[in-house]
Parts: structure tokens; sequence; C-alpha cells
């Protein structure tokens, strides 16, 4: 496990007035004077990281002559990081699983709008042609089997399709939560 240090602000050299080191650091760390000039009341100017990258942090401070020291960064604070990271990956994830929800319960109202629509011919049997079969005379002479009319089941496989895509989106989502970080941008 490697300690993270923060650069912390010390002083001044001698020659240097404090308004000119920080416009020269503004300029070159492309950053605004006031973040800059935060710095000399002790707020962090820089994220915790390697104690190569805070020394280099500290060689570049003091180049435009401010003095600086490395501060030890304890473990603890991204422990909180991460259990903040856990908590916002939870609530994307109840977040898609309530949009799934919400989509397949729009699913089950469309098939049973289309259902209601059907002719109710198909629906109900004819009373009818029941009563008579017994009259009828059976012809053997024709082809008894007549070939069935096939649904097209465009809209039920498409329905199927999209579960199964938004599954997939949630199996995704568990795997690889990094992957959907755009969407919380």
């Amino acid at each position: 496990m490697t300690e993270n240090f923060r650069v912390m602000y010390v002083g001044l050299a001698q020659d240097i007035e404090r308004s000119n080191a920080i416009k020269q650091l503004a300029v070159k760390l492309k950053a605004p004077e006031s973040k800059v000039a935060a710095f000399f009341e002790n707020n962090p100017l820089f994220a915790p990281c390697e104690k190569e990258k805070a020394l280099k942090q500290a060689k570049l401070l003091a180049s435009v002559g401010i003095k600086s020291k490395l501060q030890p960064i304890t473990n603890n604070a991204p422990a909180v990081s991460r259990s903040d990271a856990t908590s916002q990956r939870d609530e994307r994830i109840f977040n898609a699983l309530d949009y799934i929800t919400s989509s397949l319960i729009r699913i089950e109202e469309k098939l049973d709008d289309l259902e209601q629509r059907l002719p109710a011919t198909t629906q109900q049997p004819d009373t009818d042609e029941g009563d008579n079969w017994q009259t009828d005379d059976l012809l053997l002479d024709e082809e008894l089997t007549t070939p069935i009319k096939k649904r097209s089941n465009m809209l039920l496989y498409s329905l199927i399709a999209m579960v199964i895509v938004l599954l997939i989106a949630l199996g995704l989502s568990f795997a690889l939560p990094d992957l959907f970080s755009f969407i919380d941008n």
C-alpha cells in the first residue's frame, strides 16, 4: 500500500513578493489566481499523490520561490470515498432496476392492449356450428388438412429483444460499473 502526500505551504523565499509568486504560479499551472492565493491560506492546491509526484510539485513551487513541505495523508480518507463510490454505484443500479421495471410494466400494458384489440371472433368459439356437426356429410375426397395462417410475431420478438438488451445492460453495469460512467455526467 503506497502512502500519499500533499504539498503544503510553508513560506516564501527572501526576495519574493507574495503577489508576484501568485501570478507566476498561476501562469505555470494555468489555474485561476484565486485558487493559487487560497494555497497561501493552507488550502490544498494539488490532490494527494505519491511521494515522487509530490516532490515534483514541491520543486515546481520552489522554482517560483515558494517554500513547501510534504504532509503524509492517512489512508482513512480513501475509505470514505470508497463508501461514497459504492453508494453512488448502488444508486445507479437501483435507478437501472427501476427503469427496467417500469419498461417491463409498459410492455405488459401494451401486450394487454394488443390482446384486447384482437377480433372477438377469434377469442369466442362459434356455438352454431357445434350443433350441426352431426348432420354434415364428410367429403373424404377433399384434403383434410388446411394450411394454418401464421400471424406475424414481429412485435413479440422485438419486445423480447428489448428486454434481453436491457438485462444485458444491467448485467454489464454490475460487472463493469465504470463502463456506464458517462450516464452520471
